[in-house]
C-alpha cells in the first residue's frame, strides 16, 4: 500500500544523494516527506542545499559527546519527536551504534558505491579500480551491525575499464546512486519490501532478462 512516508536524512558531506531524494520528491515519484535531516558536520553542503528547499536542519556535532552512544541518544531523540517512518543514511560518514540500529530496526537505508558484498567500507571506488574490476556499481541496503553487510534491497551495475581512475569509475557510478536510492525508498513507501533473513523481496516486482554481461565483449564464443 503506497503512502507518504516520514524520512529522517543523515549526511556528512556535499549530499548529491539527498538532493536526488528531494528533487524526486519535488517532481511527484517519492511519496515522502523529508521531516529533518540531520548531520553532524556543520560544514556540510548538505546544509545549503536543505535550507534552499525550506527543509528543516539540526546540527548534532559528535565531539560533543562523551560516547558514541550518548550522539546516537540524540539522533534518535530528534527522529522519534517527528515521528519518522524510515532513516535514510546519504553520505553519513559514522557507525551507528546497535543502539540506534536497534531503535530503527530495519527502518535504516544506506547505499553504498560498489557491488556489496565486494569492497565494503572506505574508498570502495578506488578499491574497486585499483583491482581491475571490470564491473562495479552500487547497492542499497539496510544497516545493520555490520559494515555495508545489511540485506540488500537494489543494486545497480556499470562497465570499469581498465584505464579508469578512482574519480572516473566514482562518477559512474554515482548517476546510478541516483536512480536507485529514491527507487528504493519508493519501494518502501509502497509497503512491498519484504525482509526474510537476508534477502530482500520486492513484491510485484519484475524479473530482470536473463542477459550475461561480458566486459570486454565476446568475439567468437
Amino acid at each position: 500500500m503506497k503512502r507518504r512516508i516520514k524520512l529522517g536524512v543523515l549526511v556528512s558531506g556535499s549530499g548529491s544523494n539527498l538532493q536526488a531524494i528531494i528533487d524526486n520528491i519535488e517532481k511527484g515519484l517519492l511519496d515522502g516527506e523529508i521531516k529533518v535531516i540531520i548531520s553532524n558536520n556543520a560544514d556540510a553542503y548538505a546544509l545549503e542545499r536543505a535550507k534552499k528547499h525550506d527543509i528543516p536542519c539540526v546540527i548534532i556535532k559528535h565531539s560533543d559527546f562523551k560516547s558514541r552512544e550518548d550522539f546516537d541518544l540524540k539522533m534518535i531523540d530528534v527522529l522519534n519527536s517527528l515521528c519518522v517512518d524510515l532513516v535514510v543514511m546519504a553520505g553519513f560518514m559514522r557507525v551507528l551504534t546497535p543502539l540506534f540500529l536497534n531503535a530503527f530496526p530495519m527502518k535504516i537505508m544506506n547505499i553504498h558505491p560498489a557491488i556489496l558484498p565486494a569492497f565494503p567500507g572506505i574508498h570502495a571506488q578506488k578499491r574497486a579500480a585499483d583491482y581491475g574490476v571490470r564491473f562495479s556499481g552500487c547497492t542499497v541496503h539496510f544497516a545493520d551491525e555490520g559494515v555495508d553487510s545489511g540485506p540488500i534491497i537494489i543494486q545497480a551495475i556499470v562497465p570499469a575499464y581498465d584505464d579508469d581512475t578512482e574519480d572516473i569509475l566514482a562518477a559512474r557510478i554515482l548517476k546510478e546512486e541516483h536512480r536507485i536510492y529514491p527507487q528504493a525508498i519508493q519501494f518502501y513507501a509502497e509497503g512491498r519490501i519484504e525482509v526474510v533473513g537476508r534477502k530482500v523481496r520486492i513484491r510485484g516486482s519484475e524479473r530482470i532478462p536473463e542477459t550475461p554481461l561480458h566486459n570486454p565483449p565476446l568475439t567468437a564464443f
